[in-house]
């Protein structure tokens, strides 16, 4: 089931229209660019915290739409840390869209670049996320 009130359209029409109610909603605008610039995620009580309504039903709401939307994703600690809700790729594609400004990575930078796949022989070197190319890669015949 894939549709209702809180599900992300397939159709560019019903994503505009999902901007709007998402973009016209100060709390769950709150909650998204709260999460989406926090590199390590948010607690619920953090989120309850930046909402700043005293409402842990309200904290709940949000939460509850921006998971059902696919905004945010729920990580847990598996050491005794806070669960905490972290941005999707899709949540941050989406403040993009709504406010026009990019979002911080939340990833640190630390981390290898990625891999490029292999590819065609004869194709154009492809762009990693570090901004470095890798030349493609002849397929091996067996």
């Amino acid at each position: 089931m894939n549709r209702g009130l809180w599900t992300w359209p397939s159709d560019p029409q019903g994503q505009k229209r999902m901007l709007r109610s998402v973009s016209d909603s100060p709390h769950i605008m709150a909650a998204l660019q709260g999460v989406v610039k926090s590199k390590e995620g948010m607690s619920n009580s953090e989120l309850d915290e930046l909402l700043a309504d005293n409402s842990n039903w309200m904290t709940l709401w949000v939460v509850r739409q921006l998971l059902a939307l696919g905004f945010i994703e729920y990580r847990v600690d598996f050491f005794g840390g806070p669960a905490k809700y972290a941005a999707t790729d899709l949540g941050r594609n989406v403040l993009l869209a709504i406010t026009g400004q990019p979002a911080p990575q939340a990833q640190p930078s630390s981390l290898p670049p990625l891999q490029a796949k292999p590819t065609v022989p004869g194709a154009q070197p492809q762009p990693t996320t570090s901004g470095t190319t890798v030349k493609a890669v002849p397929a091996v015949k067996a």
